[in-house]
């Protein structure tokens, strides 16, 4: 038996009447998923949760702010061991100063480092995106190229990095095997992989091709604002009947609420120029570095 208790999520209109968001369901106690689900029931499984997810996460986008697929590019590489909102705030001054390939490809890269030091690891990014910059000027006309083949060759570019940039800029379905998405889809039980091109291929096998980027907008999503590393916040959480692994975070709803991020928890999000979507459905667009 699954008992639910309803609780609308979202904002007020500026009329007082008209919330946004999907309704999320408080759950206070859930039927386990069964230990010998065949194949077939948890494919139906996996596309129910993602079907649940679209709805909770209607706005769901890269968090990197980005103009053009050579900033997503370079902001995606920016983007390993920090969070997207340190990146977001440290780029609007590279790419003013250096909004072309060739741009950043002649560089200086003490000024360079100077720039991405809140990014951490500042010196062996200044190295990949310099270096990609250059590959990109000599090899590609100063255009960033549209196939996977292509991306990974470039300098700190990996699978992760290069669907990133298929799915967003050039609309082409991958897969992005980040930190969130590893840990939720191993708590769901669609794989019990650990290795980020086996979780691809075995996640991969259970949605339709033209699923893949939304799919992972909403995973990584949910892992950022609910299903949390440490503590998940179970008891806030919409697709609790579907999860194996509902009891290993907080299931008090009123505590578990206090866990949410984002604009899940009335927070800023990590863009500083979020789409419009995401503003409509109560978000609040992130600080510029240095506010208060």
């Amino acid at each position: 038996m699954v008992v639910r208790r309803d609780s609308a999520v979202g904002e007020q209109s500026s009329g007082g009447s008209k919330k946004t968001g999907k309704t999320v369901r408080t759950v206070t106690s859930v039927k386990p998923v069964k230990k010998d689900e065949s194949r077939t029931a948890l494919v139906r499984r996996a596309r129910r949760i993602n079907r649940e997810l679209a709805e909770v996460y209607p706005y769901a986008h890269p968090e990197l702010d980005f103009d053009n697929p050579f900033q997503l590019l370079v902001a995606t590489v920016l983007s390993a061991q920090t969070t997207d909102l340190r990146v977001n705030q440290t780029t609007p001054a590279l790419f003013a100063r250096y909004p072309t390939p060739e741009d950043l490809a002649a560089a200086n890269p003490e000024e360079v480092e100077e720039i991405l030091r809140p990014c951490g690891f500042f010196r062996m990014k200044t190295k990949s995106v310099i270096g990609l910059s250059k590959a990109l000027a000599e090899d590609f006309s100063g255009e960033v190229p549209g196939r996977l083949e292509d991306l990974v060759k470039l300098p700190g570019v990996g699978r992760k990095t290069a669907f990133v940039v298929l799915g967003n800029a050039f609309g082409r379905p991958g897969i992005t095997v980040d930190t969130h998405f590893q840990r939720l889809v191993r708590r769901w039980q669609w794989t019990q992989e650990s290795d980020p091109d086996k979780i691809e291929a075995a996640v991969g096998a259970l949605f339709p091709k033209s699923e893949w980027t939304d799919l992972s907008h909403h995973v990584i999503w949910h892992g950022r604002r609910i299903c949390h590393a440490r503590k998940p916040a179970c008891g806030a959480c919409p697709i609790a009947p579907l999860c194996p692994a509902y009891g290993e975070g907080e299931t008090d709803p009123e505590k578990a609420k206090k866990l949410l991020k984002y604009e899940k928890g009335g927070f800023p999000g990590q863009r500083l120029k979020p789409p419009q979507a995401y503003l409509d459905a109560g978000g609040k667009p992130a600080p510029p570095l240095g506010a208060a």
